[in-house]
């Protein structure tokens, strides 16, 4: 199975930067991270949804553990999920969000990054 080559945008999380491959349309976000052994430390995948509602993941056929962040228009992380890899197990969106943040497992705790914190980037407004 390939994997997608999608636009990249930049995120800050504070002083972190994270380069986001961009799953905008429903066929990319279908796909996401599927069959990938790696991903590098700071990039990760930002899947953009037309418009806001409960987003709902599970890891089917997703090889690498994920943390997600699901992130309101201003970029305020409004809940995370830890996700393990093969899994159909559902992790939702607390409330209605347009953005999901993957990265590799770990990124966010080791940062100290949670619920409440803002990203910036293309994308999200003020």
């Amino acid at each position: 199975m390939p994997q997608l080559q999608l636009p990249k945008v930049s995120l800050s999380a504070g002083m972190h930067l994270i380069q986001a491959q961009v799953a905008q349309d429903f066929e990319q976000r279908q796909i996401g991270l599927m069959w990938r052994k790696e991903m590098p430390q700071n990039e990760g995948m930002l899947f953009v949804f037309e418009q806001a509602a409960v987003q709902c993941f599970w890891m089917r056929n997703t090889l690498i553990p994920l943390s997600t962040a699901f992130v309101a228009d201003d970029g305020t992380i409004v809940n995370l999920a830890e996700m393990k890899p093969l899994t159909e197990e559902s992790h939702c969106s607390k409330k209605p969000v347009r953005y999901v943040l993957e990265m590799n497992q770990g990124w966010f705790a080791k940062r100290n990054i949670q619920a409440g914190f803002k990203l910036t980037g293309p994308g999200f407004s003020k």
